[in-house]
């Protein structure tokens, strides 16, 4: 090819360029990123968040607002959000999807690190959450539980839980699902931490072992200490809602990737992105569990955590 002919070339393809470069800069995508604290789970699920979503669109940029419980700055912060215009609003907490839930409704919200979102009222339902909101929850599914649960302790029939008014819309599916295992849960539902101790005499005669959920109305650290103590002196073993129960004395309890959950998030967003309506998509849960056990727990009720999961445990507390 010719001087004067690649000269040519060049001059018809630099407006093709530039006008290709307009498009891409066009297609860029404002996302915001709504947060109550500094935490590493917190941080973990940003991560996540964002490699899930620039994986797919590396043009997607982000603006954090870090909006901390009981601050002054919150409806500053919400303008400040409002203005910024984004297509979607990615929250990360209950607190955080609180305040961005109760001010915006013309924007898509996904949530993240979220625990009982239907009982907190954010969807109304898991499988079609409705309105503007949708997300990824911290909530691994009772069936998961129970089958792990049953792998622990083996012979395992009956199972107590205690429950308020907070968690009681949990119990009859639950119920369904542990009968489906092959398990009977005989739950009892309390108003008050006066009724606790009764609550347990009555289970301890009869159950094999306790469940528990998410209950911030049950789950006092004083009320905490005393169910596990209660357990622990009556050779049952309990199942926490979190490690950091586990940590406390409960005999086990599955944990989740926070990173993995900002994933989730990341690609319900995408989905959100491409067209389909928040209210049609169903809250996700975590697809990565950890297991995490108690060794001391174990051996004082005459537990022996099956190989298996020991070898794959992400804490062991002794």
């Amino acid at each position: 090819m010719t001087f004067l002919k690649r000269l040519l070339l060049c001059a018809l393809l630099v407006p093709f360029l530039c006008l290709l470069a307009k498009d891409v800069s066009a297609q860029e995508i404002k996302l915001a990123i709504v947060f109550s604290d500094s935490l590493e789970t917190t941080l973990r699920t940003i991560k996540g968040i964002k490699s899930g979503i620039t994986l797919q669109n590396a043009t997607t940029s982000f603006v954090e607002f870090y909006c901390p419980a009981q601050s002054d700055s919150i409806e500053q912060k919400i303008a400040e959000l409002s203005r910024l215009n984004p297509k979607l609003i990615l929250t990360i907490g209950s607190y955080a999807t609180q305040i961005v839930s109760n001010r915006i409704k013309d924007k898509p919200i996904i949530f993240s690190s979220v625990l009982n979102p239907e009982v907190s009222g954010f969807v109304k339902s898991l499988t079609t959450p409705g309105g503007n909101i949708t997300g990824a929850s911290l909530d691994i599914p009772p069936d998961i539980q129970f089958k792990y649960f049953k792998r622990v302790i083996k012979g395992l029939k009956k199972v107590g839980v205690l429950y308020t008014n907070e968690t009681e819309n949990m119990i009859p599916p639950a119920t369904a699902l542990a009968k489906a295992a092959g398990l009977e849960l005989i739950a009892i539902k309390i108003t008050g931490e006066k009724e606790i101790p009764a609550a347990l005499e009555k289970l301890n005669r009869s159950v094999d072992g306790f469940w528990s959920v998410a209950d911030a109305n049950l789950f006092s650290p004083s009320s905490t200490r005393f169910i596990l103590l209660n357990t622990l002196r009556n050779g049952k073993p309990f199942m926490g809602f979190s490690k950091n129960m586990v940590e406390s004395g409960a005999l086990f309890a599955l944990d989740y990737d926070y990173k993995d959950i900002g994933r989730q998030a990341g690609r319900i967003a995408l989905e959100v992105l491409a067209g389909r309506h928040p209210s049609t998509i169903p809250v996700a849960v975590p697809g990565i569990i950890w297991f995490h056990y108690n060794e001391k727990t174990a051996k004082h009720i005459s537990i022996v955590i099956p190989d298996d999961l020991a070898a794959v445990a992400k804490e062991v507390y002794r």
